[in-house]
């Protein structure tokens, strides 16, 4: 295929996933599929390598991206078959994540599969919303590891019983599994359509897969070869785990030797009691986002364009947990940092390409009961840049969600917004100013828990070039007539009339303000 034909392959493959997500996003029950959209949907190769993705949730599609050949090698594939997981230490990312995967077959011949991956708004944990501070993996929620959904067409309910007698709401559980399971099969189809559509031509689906993962471990190789040759340092840490252990130390070398990165977690932090460990699949997740923002928008979305980039973490540490871990918030606040030291290390290469810190957490809120369950990420301040501000009030990294809309919140749940408004002057000052954080007030209607999961509470996004750090987030409590702060991560009761407010970080200034000042 000449370079044109393969632009245009890649482009219908990633067509055929923005089609997957639509599907997926239309026959959801929950809010936090069909409103938030959390999830993502891909499509891969017969060996399990990655050929597309939409423009979903980056910690989704870098984890699969790091684990799925080790999926499909483990299973003896028949046209019918779907496969359904959530482990994070077999595949996953943390528990509410569950992934079904769907081969995709055109008579005998095998030619791929495809797959979505969502984020369930509870899977049995013993904290409503399944990512409470709890000690081990099995207090988190049902842990699902790969196993046949259906086989050759026949459902194996037994598969996904002890899951549905545990998970709060059922049915919404079982609904979305649903969708996911249509989403599936409608990638399968388009995919079957485009193989049999090239059957005439120059180049089957298989060669033309085998061709655009060639070419795309190209950029990846390019994006590597443009940073200085050297090895850059850089460490930040999580604040605490929420059982009162922390700063947990995140360190890391990058090591650039012409087109190919070493990146090293050696001098990392051990891992931790509460529910901060990451799957080495998160981690993997983390790096590859912030090498694939140094490649041209266009650059095809395949695992191929991350084989110039090795991972290197000690097995026991923050980034690398062991089996049997918790890992709830590893996913969606880990991440966050790992991130943060990756920009950060990066900058010293690449200082007026690489921005300064954004929000550095997803600011997760849930609020449940037996009934019911709501899940929220917050957006915040984006770090500025060389060229510009931060923007304000946006998910930031290893989050692409959108927010829940009121109407949809207050419809479905026992909740009144009270304010949702940009936390003016909260991002760094500087050349340029880091993005505003935001503020969000929920009065509470109804007896519940709530349960934090937020970062960036003491330690500050940090600025670059001489720009000022954000400001920290603050989580705090109105009861009796008076307001209290809340830890960063905690659980507890709530009663009618309770008011929580979540303040989110603001991203860091580039530049020196004096600068600003006398421009």
């Amino acid at each position: 295929m000449n370079p044109v034909e393969l632009s245009l392959f890649s482009h219908r493959l990633s067509a055929i996933c923005e089609e997957m997500g639509t599907v997926l996003k239309r026959s959801a029950i929950s809010p936090n599929i069909k409103d938030r959209e959390d999830y993502s949907c891909a499509l891969f190769d017969v060996d399990g390598e990655l050929v597309a993705q939409a423009a979903h949730i980056p910690v989704h599609l870098g984890s699969m991206a790091y684990c799925m050949r080790d999926i499909v090698s483990g299973f003896d594939w028949r046209e019918g078959d779907v496969v359904v997981f959530n482990d994070p230490f077999l595949g996953g990312t943390h528990l509410p994540d569950i992934t079904v995967v769907m081969p995709v077959f055109d008579g005998d011949t095998l030619l791929g599969f495809s797959a979505s991956r969502a984020h369930h708004a509870d899977v049995g944990g013993k904290s409503p919303g399944s990512m409470g501070v709890h000690r081990r993996l099995s207090d988190e929620g049902v842990v699902i590891s790969p196993q046949y959904w259906i086989r050759a067409g026949e459902d194996r309910e037994e598969s996904l019983q002890r899951f549905m007698h545990r998970a709060r709401n059922p049915d919404e559980r079982l609904g979305d599994l649903a969708a996911q399971r249509a989403a599936c099969a409608v990638g399968a189809w388009r995919l079957v359509t485009l193989h049999r559509g090239m059957a005439a031509g120059a180049a089957s689906l298989a060669d033309a897969c085998a061709e655009l993962l060639v070419a795309s471990e190209s950029y990846g190789r390019v994006c590597v070869a443009g940073i200085p040759d050297g090895a850059y340092t850089f460490e930040d840490a999580i604040e605490d785990d929420g059982l009162a252990h922390g700063p947990l130390t995140i360190k890391m070398t990058i090591r650039i030797e012409g087109e190919m990165a070493t990146v090293d977690f050696s001098g990392t932090a051990p891992q931790c009691e509460g529910p901060l460990n990451c799957p080495l699949a998160v981690t993997a997740a983390s790096v590859f986002y912030v090498f694939r923002c140094l490649m041209p928008a266009g650059a095809p979305q395949t695992s191929a364009i991350f084989r110039p980039v090795h991972l290197s973490a000690p097995e026991g540490s923050l980034v690398n947990a062991t089996a049997g871990a918790a890992v709830a918030a590893g996913n969606v606040e880990t991440s966050q940092r790992i991130v943060d030291v990756v920009l950060g290390a990066l900058a010293k290469a690449l200082p007026t390409r690489i921005p300064a810190a954004s929000q550095g957490t997803m600011n997760n809120v849930l609020f449940g009961s037996r009934d019911w369950v709501y899940y929220e990420t917050l957006g915040g301040g984006m770090g500025a840049h060389a060229d510009g501000d931060g923007l304000c009030a946006v998910q930031c990294h290893m989050t692409n969600t959108r927010n829940s809309s009121i109407e949809v919140l207050e419809m479905h749940d026992p909740l009144r917004v009270l304010r949702y408004a940009v936390r003016t002057d909260s991002g760094g000052r500087g050349r340029h100013n880091g993005g505003d954080g935001l503020v969000r007030f929920w009065e509470v209607l109804d007896d519940c828990t709530v349960s934090l999961l937020s970062e960036r509470r003491v330690s500050r996004p940090y600025g670059l070039a001489g720009g000022e750090s954000g400001q920290a987030g603050r989580n705090r409590l109105f009861r009796d007539g008076s307001w209290r702060d809340l830890p960063a991560k905690c659980s507890m009761p709530l009663r009618p009339g309770d008011i929580l407010s979540v303040e989110t970080p603001g991203g860091g200034g580039y530049g020196s303000p004096a600068a600003e000042e006398e421009a």
